[in-house]
């Protein structure tokens, strides 16, 4: 107990996140599922030196992924106007410190010749006959809406990598650092996350601007599995480090 008290009162010393004292307080959770005390200890000093939050506008961009009308639709109403008010808020703010913005859609041909009838999720999309190409369902949501100079990648999977030019578009921008966020936390942000991480990305993820059908599967992805990969922060967080002094 000791220990833990001397651990917390360290974290808060040094103004450290929600997030790392939570990682830090489990030290005794993660060693009894098996991972080694060095690990740990690896850990738990990777927590402490994380920088505090700051935007580079010259590399980095942001991404907005799967705000689409049939898919912000599945959401209840009162999720929908906060997620679409916090993303407007973003986007305001980054096009004002002249970011990258890039939409992600995922949508299919007619007659859907992208889906393989062994994916059990997309068959389902072509049995259904949502998001595709034309329709309104498969339309970035008004609230949201890309201006001329934003870019709309189209994606034919979930991931926003996958079966994309994203990674060209990023390269050829000299982009390191992406801001994501998206419906839904367990499709598009999970999967781009992964992919951006082993591709070497530093990554943001805005929590509060995600979503998914299924509430604890989305805290759980927030709390306990992308802070191992990204900084997980809240739109006000990210307003607030927008504009502010560049990182080196």
């Amino acid at each position: 107990m000791r220990t833990i008290v001397r651990i917390s009162l360290l974290v808060v010393f040094l103004g450290l996140s929600g997030t790392a004292l939570f990682a830090l307080d489990k030290q005794d959770t993660l060693k009894g599922a098996g991972i080694p005390e060095s690990a740990v200890n690896s850990a738990k000093t990777a927590i402490l030196i994380t920088p505090e939050l700051t935007i580079n506008s010259a590399r980095t961009a942001v991404l907005i992924m799967d705000y689409q009308n049939e898919i912000v639709s599945m959401l209840p109403e009162n999720v929908q106007a906060l997620l679409l008010d916090r993303a407007s808020a973003i986007l305001k703010k980054a096009r004002q410190d002249h970011l990258p913005i890039i939409y992600i859609v995922v949508r299919f041909r007619d007659g859907y010749p992208e889906i393989n009838p062994h994916n059990k999720l997309f068959s389902s999309l072509k049995e259904s006959g949502r998001l595709r190409e034309g329709t309104s369902g498969s339309e970035i949501h008004d609230g949201v809406a890309p201006r001329p100079e934003d870019i709309v990648v189209t994606k034919r999977r979930v991931g926003a990598f996958s079966t994309t030019e994203l990674e060209t578009i990023l390269r050829a921008k000299n982009i390191n650092t992406l801001v994501l966020f998206g419906i839904s936390t367990s499709g598009v942000v999970l999967s781009t996350i992964r992919w951006a991480a082993d591709m070497d990305y530093s990554l943001v993820v805005v929590s509060d601007a995600c979503a998914d059908r299924d509430a604890e599967v989305n805290r759980v992805l927030m709390d306990r599995v992308f802070p191992w990969q990204a900084t997980v922060v809240t739109t006000r967080e990210l307003l607030n480090a927008i504009g502010a002094k560049d990182m080196k």
